[in-house]
């Protein structure tokens, strides 16, 4: 049976968005997100959701993979939206300005979320890695330790798909033993829950002691300094685009 692929999963590819630099795809992401939360109006938005299209098409990412990354967070963006949309003061009701606020703040994070979704299926973890290093860059100046740093971000996005293939793996393994996480009540299901959520912690330490023998097997005493080429000119014009566009955005 086919799977979908874990949310943050690097998603091998030869699309234009896979043959970008790394580097310019982490700086167009915190343009266009930073512009995005900044815009408050319906022109601005659209501006934002083409930019995500383009991603979506430049890399032949599935929008289903946006709705998907979209589904933790469902309960919360509800919430958010149905508080914005009643008015408790004077006459109680539905307040369609409160809607499209609501309605708004949820397309932001919806716009950031695809975005995000896009960099992580086409870049690798390493090559992500070496982007933030050259972009915290300057940091070096002041004491922060950027190679440690970027370190930890190729890490996490390591393991972020590990973690939904594990939790998967032990849901399998627990319903063939014939429990039952979906019946009940609200008790009896974060008993279920528990019976997930400890062996995931279990398994997820000893990866990550495993991960640790492995660096210090390796002598990694995070001193590795980044040798990316400079950018070339196809790239700056690139990121004049995004900026030009973010600004669209953001003064629309």
């Amino acid at each position: 049976m086919r799977r979908d692929p874990a949310l943050g999963a690097y998603l091998p590819g030869s699309t234009p968005a896979h043959r970008l630099d790394a580097r310019v795809k982490v700086l167009l992401l915190v343009l266009l997100a930073a512009a995005t939360f900044a815009s408050s109006t319906a022109a601005g938005l659209a501006l934002a959701l083409l930019a995500l299209v383009a991603a979506l098409l430049a890399s032949q990412t599935p929008p289903t993979l946006v709705l998907r990354g979209l589904r933790p967070a469902a309960v919360v963006l509800a919430v958010s939206l149905l508080a914005n949309a009643l008015t408790l003061v004077g006459q109680p009701g539905l307040s369609v300005a409160g809607l499209a606020r609501g309605a708004m703040a949820v397309a932001h994070v919806a716009v950031t979320v695809g975005l995000a979704l896009v960099l992580s299926a086409t870049t690798t973890p390493p090559a992500l890695a070496e982007a933030v290093a050259w972009a915290l860059g300057p940091l070096r100046r002041v004491g922060v330790p950027v190679t440690d740093v970027s370190m930890t971000v190729a890490v996490a996005l390591r393991f972020v798909p590990l973690t939904a293939e594990e939790l998967e793996r032990i849901r399998c393994a627990q319903r063939s033993r014939g429990a039952r996480l979906d019946e009940g009540g609200v008790v009896a299901r974060l008993r279920g829950w528990g019976q997930l959520l400890v062996p995931l912690l279990v398994a997820l330490f000893r990866r990550a002691d495993e991960l640790a023998r492995a660096m210090c097997d390796r002598c990694y005493t995070g001193s590795q300094t980044s040798l990316a080429e400079p950018l070339r000119v196809r790239d700056w014009a690139l990121l004049a685009c995004g900026l030009a566009w973010a600004a669209a955005i953001t003064l629309l």
